[in-house]
């Protein structure tokens, strides 16, 4: 089984490529982000641990975390996010590690992990480390288009992502997603000659 890294910036098509990276190559796709937040759920270990250290007021009404008031807490105080992430990331790779072992026992040739953060963690995980690359032009109209997003809102969240250069440094290949997807298509498939 190969296990592929994919990542990039907001913006960059990552869904798009996750998607044909399925249907086209039968991928098993992982979500890193998706993962993190079932393994947050009420009932599990990170869910109360959580709770634990940051009292019963992040509980919404519905019994689930209050994301948003979790995330006021957390991006206002490093240390807070510190012990957030110290509670989830440990939590998400085990998870991960351990579904891709069952995934290769099940015979799937193709595990895709997709995550929009840099870290040695998810770096281990993978066997090789795309970077979903898009022109920051088209990355702005894609999510004014898709999103309805202002020009300051991409701009921050932007700047809140690491840079292109730090993408490719850490990235094995880089896969250009800014024209047409056909020619995505074709760099996906030269990449992977499975």
């Amino acid at each position: 089984m190969k296990v592929l890294g994919i990542t990039g910036g907001v913006g960059s098509g990552k869904s798009l490529v996750l998607e044909w990276l399925k249907t086209e190559y039968g991928a098993y796709i992982c979500q890193m982000d998706e993962t993190a937040k079932r393994l947050q759920r009420r009932g599990t270990k990170c869910f109360r641990e959580i709770v634990r250290h940051f009292g019963e007021e992040i509980v919404g009404p519905d019994g689930e975390l209050d994301r948003g008031r979790l995330a006021g807490i957390v991006f206002s105080d490093e240390e807070e996010l510190r012990v957030l992430n110290g509670i989830v990331h440990p939590a998400v790779l085990e998870y991960v590690k351990s579904e891709i072992d069952r995934k290769s026992a099940e015979g799937i040739k193709l595990y895709v992990v997709e995550a929009a953060l840099l870290s040695e963690a998810f770096r281990s995980l993978s066997d090789e480390l795309w970077y979903i690359y898009v022109r920051e032009d088209v990355r702005r109209a894609r999510l004014k288009a898709s999103r309805g997003y202002t020009d300051e809102k991409i701009t921050q969240m932007i700047a809140s992502q690491p840079s292109e250069e730090q993408f490719r440094t850490v990235c094995d290949a880089v896969i250009d997603n800014s024209g047409e997807f056909e020619e995505t298509k074709r760099q996906i498939g030269e990449r992977l000659k499975l």
